[in-house]
Formats: C-alpha cells, sequence, structure tokens
C-alpha cells in the first residue's frame, strides 16, 4: 500500500491518501478543495490514478474537493449512506466494507461531532490504523455544540468504538492545531484531558459545555456546500472564492468567480 499524510493549512485538515500498489486505484480520505490540484499532482507524480474521494463527514471548517476532483479526474464520491447526499455515487455504512483495489477499510459508525460521523479502520498487516476524522484527534476530540452535535454520544462513541481497539492501533485525525501528525488508542486513553484516565461521562460532558470556542468562520457556506459534494454555494465570501474556479459553481456564481480573474 501506498501512504500519503497531506495538510490543508487554513483549516489544518488532514487529507489521506491510501493506494493500491497493485491496482494503482486510490482513495482521497477528506479532501480539501482548496488543495485539490496539489493532491491531484501528487497522484499523478506516484503514476496512479484516483478512483474515489471517501468522507467522514459534513464538514463545516472547509469544503471538499470532492466534485472538484471528480471534475478533473472523474473519480467518484463516497459519502456515510445516512447523510443521503444527492450528489455523491456511492454511499458507505457500517458492516460493509469499502475496496479500493486490494485495500479494504471498514466503515465505523462514530456520531457524536456529527450525528453521522464515519471513521474508518485499515488492517495494514501489523496492526491497525484508525482514520478518527474529527470524533478523536491528538489529545482532544470534536466539538459537539453544532450540526446534532451530543456529547453524551461522543462519549459513548470513543469509549466504546475506540477504546476497545487495541492500544497498539494507529489514530490518524482529520485535524491537529499544533503541528502533531498521529497517535494511538492507548496514547490517548493515557494522555487525553477530556477523555484520558477513565473520565467519566458527566466529565466529559462538563468539559465540552465550557469549551467556549468561536463560532466556525466557514460554517455557513461549508456545510450546505458539503451537502452538495463540495459545490461552491453563493455565499462563499470574497477571499475564499479561488478555489472554485475549476469547480462546478452555481449558476449565479459563475460571474462572481470569472470576476476574480
Amino acid at each position: 500500500m501506498i501512504f500519503r499524510q497531506l495538510f490543508e493549512n487554513d483549516s489544518s485538515t488532514y487529507t489521506y491518501l491510501l493506494a493500491c500498489e497493485q491496482t494503482g486505484e486510490c482513495v482521497l480520505l477528506d479532501p480539501v478543495i482548496d488543495t485539490a490540484e496539489r493532491d491531484l499532482q501528487v497522484i499523478q507524480d506516484l503514476g496512479l490514478q484516483l478512483t474515489y474521494t471517501l468522507e467522514t463527514h459534513i464538514h463545516a471548517d472547509h469544503l471538499t474537493g470532492a466534485r472538484k476532483l471528480r471534475a478533473l479526474s472523474g473519480s467518484r464520491i463516497a459519502v456515510p449512506k445516512m447523510d443521503e447526499i444527492a450528489c455523491a455515487d456511492i454511499g458507505v455504512q457500517e458492516g460493509e466494507a469499502f475496496r479500493v483495489g486490494n485495500i479494504e477499510l471498514r466503515p465505523l459508525f462514530t456520531p457524536g461531532h456529527t450525528d453521522t460521523h464515519h471513521a474508518y479502520l485499515l488492517d495494514n498487516g501489523m496492526q491497525q490504523v484508525l482514520f478518527s476524522g474529527d470524533a478523536l484527534l491528538i489529545e482532544a476530540c470534536g466539538r459537539t455544540d453544532f450540526q446534532s452535535g451530543d456529547a453524551h454520544t461522543l462519549y459513548y462513541t470513543i469509549n466504546n468504538k475506540f477504546f476497545s481497539l487495541p492500544d497498539e492501533t494507529l489514530v490518524y485525525p482529520a485535524h491537529d492545531y499544533e503541528g502533531r501528525q498521529i497517535t494511538t488508542i492507548g496514547q490517548e486513553k493515557n494522555r487525553n484531558p477530556r477523555l484520558g484516565q477513565q473520565t467519566t461521562e458527566d466529565e466529559f460532558v462538563a468539559i465540552m459545555d465550557n469549551l467556549n470556542l468561536p463560532y466556525p468562520r466557514k460554517i455557513d457556506f461549508a456545510v450546505p456546500g458539503n451537502r452538495d459534494c463540495g459545490r461552491c454555494p453563493n455565499n462563499v465570501p470574497s477571499e475564499y472564492l479561488g478555489p472554485c474556479d475549476i469547480a462546478e459553481v452555481m449558476p449565479e456564481q459563475k460571474t462572481r468567480v470569472g470576476d476574480q480573474g
């Protein structure tokens, strides 16, 4: 298997490239519209073919690159089936393996950050690898104060779905804001200040209820745009319009995009 961890600076998002060496097929997990061309260039430089983009959830902090990458490469869009996104090509769900060449990902229904969030589990032949999305981060977790988030549900997800995995399980999150790249289940059980050391459910809920985080600056256009596979809606502020130039855009948006030069 070929693996790359790619980073988008503005939203501190990790995109993961997983490729089958035998077939040359690959998937981009949680692509970002801002880095779609860069990611596609990485794929081409490796002599691979982008077969799928795959989402962990409907993001609130960036627009997905799924639609743009489909327009540029002919890739297919895969999303959690329960999101019922009409523009997607494939719906994934727990209990049904998602395959790219000889790579098999196991979708895990992991609600709490959002009510339809999914993570993906991979057996690399030596140990398990968890792509945790926004549910479990490095010494943190996804917020629960919007998009049907629920702290009680996230507590259950992390303790029953994630912390039941072997301690050696590698964890690759969808974000990190401090330059870190990877953690393990064992490390999070020991060091996570919100969930480690057998934090009780009541303690966790109190922590999440008092984070006092700012309103996500892209949520008003990211959520509706991501429900349409990364189509740029007409309320995208001008400073974020640049990556929309090749993506399929709404008719009323085309003039604005062209005006950006």
